[in-house]
């Protein structure tokens, strides 16, 4: 049996341990949209929160799976689980919805053609936005604008020279800002979204980047490079965790040699100087505005 999974349900819905992972958000999965149609038995999916993103997961997955199979699909109830039945119902399934810690739980077999499949897939597909120009999609970190703190670093950047990274590179708008130094030689831009990767790639046209669909907090560091900058993510799973910036700075730090520099910027309520202070011999303060704050971090 051909099992595809989408993300990582909690513990108390059993998922399948032999599984296709096919979630963007866990780097080396199959992507999504690459699984043949017809060719899956059961799609279990963590649906996520955007009702764009949702929708054409649920509709990728139907397409998938072969006739008289079966979705197995939950969210948090206020997270688009309220909406998880009628979305489902609207592809032309037969719902089974029933309550089930914080979640609401939705199964259905393909007895028939599925309807709408088509629409929903090309709403959450790869576009390039009219408003900001950038190759994005539903799902990737302010995939339809330009976020204020981002764009506020990018502003604030000196010229950068010799090698770095951008770490949470996102759609590559900071990557961006980064090559209009013709003294920079090189730059990794590295994100957890295989989405974010694929369009920073058609995003940020210049032959000294290259961009990496890997966890920032579990790379091997060599302490080489001579800068870093980031808008670290606070959010998993759709909940606040603030660990998830305070590792990003200590896998900077890790990664700039002695005399290399952090350029960061972070939402102001968010407490990253303690680990600023300590993993750097220098920090200051470059501006605070809009909620947000920037750092200058010197190794």
């Amino acid at each position: 049996m051909t099992v595809i999974l989408y993300g990582r349900p909690p513990a108390v819905f059993d998922p399948p341990v032999q599984a296709i992972q096919t979630s963007p958000l866990i780097p080396g999965s199959t992507a999504l949209e690459e699984v043949a149609p017809g060719s899956s038995d059961l799609a279990v999916i963590y649906a996520p929160p955007g009702a764009l993103e949702r929708r054409a997961v649920l509709a990728l997955a139907l397409r998938a799976l072969k006739p008289g199979g079966r979705i197995d699909a939950m969210a948090l109830k206020d997270k688009g689980g309220s909406r998880l039945k009628k979305e489902l119902e609207s592809f032309g399934l037969t719902v089974m919805d029933e309550p089930k810690a914080h979640h609401r739980r939705c199964r259905a077999t393909v007895d028939g053609p599925a309807t709408g499949l088509h629409d929903a897939i090309e709403a959450g597909a790869l576009r390039q936005v009219h408003e900001t120009g950038l190759w994005s999609r539903p799902g990737v970190f302010a995939w339809d604008r330009i976020d204020a703190g981002t764009l506020m670093l990018a502003v604030l950047l000196p010229p950068m020279k010799g090698a770095g990274a951008d770490l949470g590179c996102g759609l590559g708008v900071l990557s961006e800002a980064v090559l209009t130094s013709s003294a920079v030689t090189a730059l990794t831009g590295i994100d957890l979204d295989r989405r974010a990767v694929e369009a920073a790639r058609l995003n940020v046209a210049d032959p000294r980047a290259t961009f990496d669909w890997a966890d920032a907090r579990t790379l091997t560091a060599s302490g080489d490079l001579d800068f870093v900058v980031m808008n670290p993510p606070f959010h998993d799973g759709g909940q606040e965790d603030r660990r998830l910036g305070q590792a990003f700075v200590r896998k900077a730090a890790e990664m700039l040699k002695k005399g290399g520099v952090l350029w960061m910027v972070a939402n102001r309520h968010l407490p990253y100087e303690a680990e600023l202070n300590e993993a750097f011999r220098r920090v200051r303060v470059v501006a605070e505005a809009q909620g947000y704050k920037a750092f200058e971090a010197t190794k």
